[in-house]
């Protein structure tokens, strides 16, 4: 005797119902949003101090769990990891209120740091570091042989603050990092505006790491001091426009290192 035709049906692939996938991508969007509101955060590249390893215009993705302190809720999922010599991090302006700031720690605590002839040695040793330029091609006593020379007996300008304490962390022409502090200076080292010239990254200002481009608009370095409303709405008019032929689409997805 043949079998209903509704056994049939029973074995049929189970189809998704409307409310079934309405549920499934509320579930992505939660979980996505999850993970941006905690543990990621989008941050653009406004200066050319860390060229060539981002530009100008870079959009990134930064990483706010891995650098931020343990908590017990998370502390068992995620890679929490202290700040290492060699990374890049994002941080607090120590001198400006609220400026979003990216440079490469050089130092960690109890690092002693030296510049000669603008080659960066640490405890002693000679950095080697491939991700360096020297755009400016000049010298400047000050910049290039940190921290021997006083911003008292050269014209450049450094952070108030800095100008008073600095002397406090010298011994024998090298600059000891304090405790829960870094020393960060940009990979362009000639036109970074650095731990040189306003002092040392507090640990509590750093926000995290970048992790990866993940859009690029050719930008010009004076963009972000135009911060008027018609001058917003111009620019973003422009990059309406030019999307498509200004959008460096070689380092989308370029990962930061």
């Amino acid at each position: 005797m043949p079998k209903p035709a509704d056994n049939k049906n029973e074995e049929a692939e189970h189809k998704e119902t409307t409310m079934e996938f309405i549920s499934s991508m509320a579930v992505v969007l939660v979980t996505g949003l999850f993970i941006v509101t905690f543990n990621m955060q989008a941050f653009e590249i406004p200066s050319s101090s860390m060229v060539k390893t981002l530009l100008v215009g870079d959009h990134v993705f930064v990483d706010r769990e891995t650098v931020a302190p343990k908590t017990t809720w998370a502390g068992p999922l995620l890679p929490y990891h202290d700040i290492e010599r060699g990374d890049i991090i994002v941080f607090l302006s120590p001198v400006q209120p609220g400026l979003h700031v990216v440079k490469r720690i050089i130092g960690i605590p109890g690092d002693r740091i030296q510049l000669r002839n603008g080659v960066v040695y640490r405890n002693g040793e000679r950095l080697e570091e491939p991700y360096v330029i020297h755009s400016q091609k000049d010298y400047n006593r000050y910049r290039d042989e940190f921290p021997t020379v006083s911003p008292r007996d050269s014209s450049i300008q450094v952070a108030t603050e800095w100008f008073l304490t600095q002397n406090n962390y010298i011994k024998d022409g090298v600059i000891t990092v304090p405790p829960d502090s870094y020393f960060g200076m940009g990979d362009n080292r000639d036109v970074s505006w650095d731990s040189r010239y306003w002092g040392f990254i507090p640990r509590e200002n750093v926000i995290g790491r970048p992790m990866f481009v993940y859009w690029s608009f050719e930008t010009s370095e004076d963009q972000y001091t135009k911060t008027s409303m018609p001058e917003r709405m111009q620019w973003l008019g422009h990059v309406a426009l030019h999307f498509f032929d200004k959008t460096e689409w070689r380092r989308t997805l370029h990962i930061v290192r």
